[in-house]
């Protein structure tokens, strides 16, 4: 399952990389912008006459193709992360200690005891 998740996170990159060029070589609504800087015309000269048409429907193919494959890595990930059983990709789980006993103190105090009284001779 994760050589799949792997193969799909690189076709997103990719899918993630065409939309982007192809979303800066449409021409803008007002003929500017970005598109006629990054050569608007050249757009013109390999497509033909119906660049605006081809962009704009590689545009949504790329789109629809983009959020399907972050759908589905999403969706593989909550599958990987409910059924992995060994702990190699998650973090320890650390145990808290119990709390220390109330700390001695460093001196031990010594209570005075009356000293036996000496016996009398007689």
């Amino acid at each position: 399952m994760s050589i799949l998740i792997n193969i799909f996170t690189v076709v997103l990159l990719f899918v993630s990389g065409f939309l982007i060029l192809v979303v800066l070589m449409q021409k803008a609504k007002s003929d500017g912008g970005m598109g006629a800087a990054l050569g608007g015309g050249a757009t013109e000269a390999a497509f033909g006459a119906d660049t605006g048409n081809v962009l704009t429907n590689a545009t949504i193919k790329a789109a629809i193709t983009f959020f399907v494959l972050c759908f589905g890595l999403y969706l593989g990930q909550i599958y990987m992360v409910k059924h992995h059983k060994d702990e190699g990709g998650r973090l320890p789980t650390i145990k808290v200690p119990a709390a220390p006993a109330a700390p001695a103190s460093a001196a031990p105090t010594a209570v005075p005891t009356a000293a036996p009284a000496p016996a009398a001779k007689p």
